[in-house]
């Protein structure tokens, strides 16, 4: 489909996916036919590819440094103050739809882009979305697969290049043979977005700190009998692990410090006689005798998912 709303919604699920991970960001959005449109209005219409490319550049180089790779691609001197005016362009989203619509007077291909941009915009405040949606003239992503709208997501805490990027490529199938296809889609950067919620600490603790319970290996006898416990606990949800080696207590109590696990089940002689557990709450030193039963309740009332101690 060649609609617009399909761009609308990638926009929405942009802005979901970032809402849930707790990143500020802001959405850039532009259009390869408002790029062609710069074109036409310097007089340079065979110049768009170059253009965008070096365009690209223009928030880590600044302007003179895309001055300078336009007179390399061959656009002359002249053409630079228009060049200017339109990336001096400012004030809100309709503002700057307006001023280029403008400039594009002449420009077919630039009416057409303005026009999309409008309608997209449109969409966007229909849905109104928790960030910020920002109409940028000068974004264009250096991809020539892009045929109409462009996308670029940035985090606003941390200074990162895009964490989220697609737009619409129609037609982009041609290369496989398959004429008229029209596409639109978005890439998360995955290894950037770590990166983020890392330097931001937005990951959650139950993520990091995965077992709630640790089961102290007294030996094979005992361990069968936890084993047959942690079955249980797992079918209720309840992350719970059982100490690899029969070593000193003192060892195992550590590794469950230093993992933040709350709670060690002790299971000994005794409370396989009882078919009970000895709860140890690391963070308070208490412990109480417990059937499964009454420690499967006991945690499900405290928290589910165990996150680590704090």
């Amino acid at each position: 489909s060649t609609s617009l709303l399909n761009e609308t919604e990638l926009i929405q699920i942009i802005d979901l996916v970032f809402a849930r991970l707790g990143i500020r960001v802001r959405i850039l959005v532009n259009n390869r036919k408002a790029l062609a449109g710069i074109a036409d209005y310097i007089g340079h219409p065979d110049k768009t590819a170059e253009i965008a490319m070096a365009m690209d550049k223009l928030e880590k180089t600044g302007f003179q440094a895309v001055v300078r790779e336009l007179k390399e691609r061959g656009i002359p001197e002249e053409a630079m103050p228009k060049i200017q005016t339109v990336l001096d362009i400012a004030g809100d989203n309709d503002s700057r739809i307006d001023r280029l619509t403008e400039l594009f007077d002449a420009s077919e291909r630039g009416r057409a882009g303005m026009d999309e941009i409008r309608q997209l915009f449109s969409y966007v405040r229909q849905v109104n979305p928790r960030a910020e949606v920002l109409f940028e003239p000068s974004l264009a992503r250096g991809l020539n697969y892009y045929t109409s709208t462009i996308i670029e997501v940035k985090a606003i805490d941390m200074e990162m290049g895009s964490i989220c990027g697609g737009g619409r490529y129609d037609d982009l199938t041609g290369i496989f043979g398959l004429q008229g296809m029209s596409g639109v889609g978005i890439s998360f950067g995955a290894d950037r977005i770590y990166d983020v919620m890392n330097q931001l600490e937005l990951f959650p603790r139950d993520i990091i700190h995965t077992t709630g319970i640790l089961f102290v290996n007294f030996g094979p006898r005992e361990n069968e009998y936890s084993l047959r416990l942690i079955g249980r606990l797992h079918e209720a949800g309840i992350a719970a692990e059982l100490y690899p080696d029969t070593v000193k207590l003192k060892k195992q109590l550590s590794y469950a410090d230093a993992r933040k696990i709350n709670f060690v089940v002790l299971a000994g002689e005794e409370e396989m006689t009882l078919q009970q557990i000895t709860l140890k709450d690391m963070a308070t030193g208490r412990q109480q005798k417990l059937s499964l039963d009454e420690l499967i309740q006991l945690m499900g009332d405290k928290q589910a998912g165990f996150p680590g101690r704090q």
